[in-house]
């Protein structure tokens, strides 16, 4: 196998170089979407995962943040990775690797034993700290009109009704937990015994535990109401309150058209137009 082949920076390949020297790669698992090399290495026997961002990568502190504040629950039973090393400044980390594959593709994507436990896990995640912002709505509501002001394919006349409704929403204090933030089963794990972990961790931050399940709302649960009732089953509640989850909705379908149109994704594009339609109707 080769050496580690050249990451985005000379840094972060001298600070690996330090961390795990003569580390040879087992697999690129990078997506090629973002400026992000994800490699699988072998050091001494063991195996790890090395997640190294480049100059724009922002998503790199709050995976490292994450780890640091927030996966214990998950890493004390094995279901997430375990940080090894860290450098926020130089946008690289390194985990154990975990096994297993990942759920979505697989038979596994459409068992609602899966979403049971993945049920049970976010609840981990949610249960650990909660804080009251009072601000958070309207700046939410600032942030979906940003992506409005940016380049997107949202019909006109679809736009301002958006821009309408948002102006129409009530803006109440809201309590925010540690949330995953791209919570679907191409980040959860399944090894050989159906058991579920969970990876990546970019978007973490906090907020309302109902944002969690905006991209399930999205993608599994429609049209299969047997995974939605397994997941709530095992996270134990319903999270979504009937106004603050349509404007939830409305937020995640906003900024998916939008970012999708931004990267040249098509068919997230037009994911994210449906679920702009689905939003409104709703």
């Amino acid at each position: 196998m080769d050496r580690v082949p050249s990451l985005p920076s000379a840094e972060q390949q001298h600070l690996l170089d330090a961390w795990l020297p003569g580390a040879e790669v087992v697999r690129d698992h990078s997506w090629g979407q973002v400026e992000r090399s994800v490699l699988e290495v072998t050091h001494e026997g063991r195996r790890y995962i090395v997640k190294a961002g480049g100059r724009g990568d922002h998503h790199m502190a709050r995976e490292i943040h994450a780890h640091l504040l927030w996966l214990e629950p998950w890493t004390v039973l094995g279901r997430a990775p375990r940080l090894v090393h860290a450098d926020v400044a130089a946008h690289l980390l390194v985990t154990i690797h975990l096994p297993g594959r990942l759920v979505l593709d697989t038979d596994h994507a459409h068992d609602p034993a899966t979403y049971r436990q993945a049920g049970e896990l976010l609840a981990l995640l949610h249960g650990q700290d909660a804080a009251t912002d009072p601000d958070h709505e309207a700046r939410e509501n600032r942030k979906t009109l940003a992506w409005l002001d940016s380049p997107h394919r949202i019909a006109p006349r679809t736009e301002e009704r958006l821009r309408a409704l948002i102006a129409s929403w009530p803006t109440p204090a809201a309590t925010l937990v540690p949330t995953h933030g791209d919570w679907q089963p191409r980040n959860w794990l399944v090894d050989e015994d159906g058991v579920v972990s969970v990876i990546d961790f970019g978007r973490a931050a906090l907020r309302p535990a109902m944002t969690d399940l905006a991209r399930l709302e999205a993608q599994q649960f429609r049209g299969h109401p047997e995974l939605e009732r397994a997941f709530l089953d095992g996270y134990g509640a319903d999270p979504r309150g009937p106004g603050a989850w349509q404007r939830t909705l409305v937020r995640e379908a906003v900024s998916t058209a939008a970012w999708a149109h931004q990267v040249g994704d098509e068919e997230f594009e037009a994911q994210g137009l449906r679920m702009v339609d689905d939003a409104l109707a709703a």
